[in-house]
């Protein structure tokens, strides 16, 4: 049972801020070299990414809410009118 709507512009921007601080922990660490200028584009691109698909989203959403033309839902028409 969801407790809440699933908001995957979220989901990306919270999977673009854990891969560069994997990125970052991994230099930080010794694992490996990292140059600074690798997580600008990283993180920049991962929160376009998100605001994109967020706003793709509200705009479904938005689509989807509306009621159909006639002013009454399909299903509700059929039950009412025996079809």
């Amino acid at each position: 049972m969801l407790r809440h709507e699933f908001q995957p512009g979220r989901l990306i921007a919270g999977a673009a801020l854990v891969a560069a601080a994997v990125v970052y922990g991994g230099d930080a660490g010794g694992a490996w070299e990292t140059p600074w200028f690798v997580l600008v584009p990283l993180v920049v691109g991962g929160l376009c990414l998100a605001g994109g698909v967020g706003a793709v989203t509200g705009l479904v959403r938005r689509r989807r809410g509306r009621p159909a033309p006639g002013g009454a839902d399909t299903a509700d028409h059929a039950r009412t009118n025996g079809g």
